[in-house]
């Protein structure tokens, strides 16, 4: 998971780039977490704590309601 999410923060400069090349630096100044890691970290949580994953997702949609979920996130 922290793979994951390192791997999140690492790519979010690069989000809707089309980047081909391996010479970059891993952590850059304007780097930060995604949806990805929220909805990853909220269905961690969901089996860690034996919680429906929706419940858990719509939580943490509203806890980070603007971090570029699609379009059909957070409508019910």
């Amino acid at each position: 998971m922290i793979g994951a999410i390192a791997g999140d923060i690492i790519g979010s400069v690069y989000e809707w780039k089309n980047i081909k090349t391996k010479d970059f630096p891993l952590f850059s100044d304007n780097g930060t977490f995604t949806d990805d890691t929220i909805l990853t970290v909220a269905l961690a949580d969901s089996i860690l704590n034996n919680v429906p994953y929706v419940n858990k997702l719509k939580e943490y949609f509203h806890y980070f309601p603007t971090a570029g979920y699609g379009g059909h996130i957070g409508k019910s």
